[in-house]
């Protein structure tokens, strides 16, 4: 070593120690610590320990999942926001939506759900019977191959049964409306196998409670369609759309690798239909996968229906669906993720009181976010959409079809929500079949209603029976989950309810009481004036929701105190007293 370097490496070191705030002689590092570490070492090892540290509880990790998916989110309303500005409520965006149904739907019914509901459980029973890393990353190497190779052969299928799949798909549409749909169909058929790829590597994850990387990627994703709509529409036109679309599922991919080779994977060529781990897992996918199916015979059957409404029906429809799954996503999908892996190591072990605690108190928490979320969205409705919508060709009567079509979502929110929840307790079960038969009923049910109500009433008539549709999935899931596994505690959830209802209701009242003379003091044809308006209407409900939820001492709000708490300070924080219903917090 020169002596510029040992100067460099002694100046390094002085730095970190000084920044640390102690003052040692550099002569006595070597024997006070026994190993010298650079501050780019120390700063690398931070950082893997941060990307890669395991969650230990429900609570600590529901709050990473719902940071990281608020921040999905935020970045999805940017998406959403650059998309109708762009090309407003029209026959773009509606070729842009139907085009995406067939990914999508491939993805959600192979993938998405269905590998998760079978690998997760799998999985975890490997670990659990300490199998040795060989057979998990044999397993997962398998599933690599088996997806690769399939969802190639029949995104290359796909790809040339384009012009045949998009007319079915939107009948209504004709002309350059249907040429546009073919052409972004065609290229979004690349993101199913990107995507399914990541959700081997995303499962991998959430197996080993790993759920930081795997909340990051959603980020990415989103990112990809932004920089496609923001970078490439203006020179390649409407079909950078797509390309955004199979650019974010390649983010989404790649940025949970490094992870995952932190767990020890290494990549091999495993080709084995006959594992029997492998077996178990398509065993489970099967009914999932029909349930996924049925449950997208709901989205064919309102795009269908839609493509032959008003034009932007089917925008307008999308656009207030991500607004309202705004909350469930960063919520109450937050909780359910969060509870399945430790609701599948309760179901192996069979404890049943257990598996009812973790659950309940996961459940409880849902309830108590979705109540006010709902009321939130429900009072200040107008306002959300022309913030978050309201720019570029989104004109007002955009603004007004959309915000009418949020307030119909908002009736079936909490079930929603919950409906995560109940699907993943089922599954962790090893049953993917209850909640399939439960699915096919009540997607029969909705596509009998949304046939009729939209004669009616248009696209609301759609999300009227979207709503009704949801409402009794939660309910026939519940149900059998009851026959499952006994009383699930049903008396305090309404006790619980009926006081996280009656803050719901003083904290509508405190919207609209303050909304009215905000009107007549701010200037609502400004963009300022409108957000001026929600923002602080919002916030005077919210707060009025937490003090009256404080002071009828709702155990939800307080358990969320601790969980904050804990979090942010590290403090040993008892969790409220939600007796056999509450959930671990960290």
């Amino acid at each position: 070593m020169t002596c510029n370097q040992i100067l460099c490496q002694s100046t390094n070191d002085m730095l970190m120690l000084r920044i640390c705030g102690i003052r040692i002689r550099f002569a006595d590092w070597h024997r006070i610590c026994g190993i010298r570490i650079r501050f780019a070492d120390w700063h690398h090892v931070m950082l893997k320990k941060l990307f890669n540290s395991e969650s230990k509880t429900i609570g600590g990790a529901a709050i990473i999942l719902a940071f990281f998916s608020l921040a999905s989110r935020l970045l999805g309303v940017v998406r959403d926001r650059v998309l109708a500005g762009q090309f407003g409520a029209g026959d773009t965006l509606d070729a842009y939506y139907a085009a995406f149904r067939v990914p999508d739907f491939l993805y959600n019914i192979l993938i998405l759900g269905a590998l998760s509901a079978g690998f997760i459980p799998v999985l975890s029973g490997v670990l659990s019977r300490g199998a040795g890393k060989e057979k998990v990353w044999e397993l997962v190497n398998n599933s690599i191959n088996v997806i690769l190779v399939f969802l190639a052969g029949l995104s290359v299928l796909l790809i040339l049964l384009a012009p045949k799949i998009a007319p079915l798909l939107a009948p209504g549409f004709g002309g350059e409306k249907l040429a546009l749909t073919i052409t972004l169909t065609r290229i979004m058929f690349l993101s199913p196998l990107l995507l399914g790829l990541s959700n081997v590597f995303a499962s991998v994850l959430q197996s080993y409670k790993r759920f930081l990387i795997f909340s990051l990627a959603p980020i990415f994703y989103n990112l990809g369609i932004i920089f496609g709509a923001v970078a490439l529409v203006p020179s390649w036109g409407p079909v950078a759309l797509a390309y955004g679309v199979v650019f974010g599922a390649g983010l989404h991919m790649i940025i949970q690798i490094p992870s995952v080779v932190g767990l020890g994977w290494r990549y091999s060529w495993a080709f084995n239909l006959k594992n029997q781990d492998f077996k178990k897992i398509m065993t489970m996918m099967v009914p999932r996968a029909l349930a996924l199916s049925v449950s997208q015979l709901n989205w064919f059957a309102i795009t269908i229906i839609a493509s032959t409404l008003a034009a932007g029906s089917l925008s307008v429809f999308n656009l207030a669906y991500n607004l309202q799954s705004f909350p469930v996503g960063i919520l109450a999908l937050s909780f359910a993720i969060a509870a399945f892996p430790e609701l599948s190591n309760l179901a192996a072990k069979k404890d049943t009181a257990g598996f009812k605690k973790t659950f309940l108190g996961a459940g409880r928490q849902i309830f108590f976010l979705m109540i006010p979320a709902s009321i939130l969205l429900l009072m200040l409705r107008a306002q959300i959409v022309r913030v978050i919508l309201g720019s570029g060709r989104f004109n007002w009567e955009n603004t007004i079809q959309t915000a009418d079509v949020l307030a119909f979502f908002t009736l079936s929110l909490f079930a929603q929500g919950l409906i995560y929840l109940l699907a993943r307790a089922f599954y962790a079960y090893e049953d993917t079949k209850t909640p399939f038969w439960i699915g096919l009923v009540s997607v029969g049910l909705n596509i009998i209603l949304s046939i009729y109500l939209a004669r009616l009433w248009g696209v609301v008539g759609l999300t009227m029976g979207f709503s009704v549709s949801q409402l009794l999935n939660f309910c026939l899931l519940w149900i059998f989950l009851r026959h499952k596994v006994g009383s699930l505690g049903e008396g305090k959830i309404i006790f619980s309810v009926f006081k996280i209802s009656v803050a719901g209701v003083l904290m509508a009242l405190a919207i609209q009481i303050c909304k009215v003379p905000l009107a007549g003091i701010l200037n609502l044809d400004t963009f300022l004036g409108i957000f001026g308006q929600g923002a602080i209407a919002g916030t005077m409900g919210l707060a009025v929701f937490t003090l009256a939820a404080y002071l009828l001492k709702t155990p939800e709000l307080l358990d969320l105190f601790a969980v904050v708490r804990r979090k942010l300070w590290r403090q040993t924080v008892p969790p409220a007293n939600l007796e056999d219903t509450s959930v671990s917090v960290s």
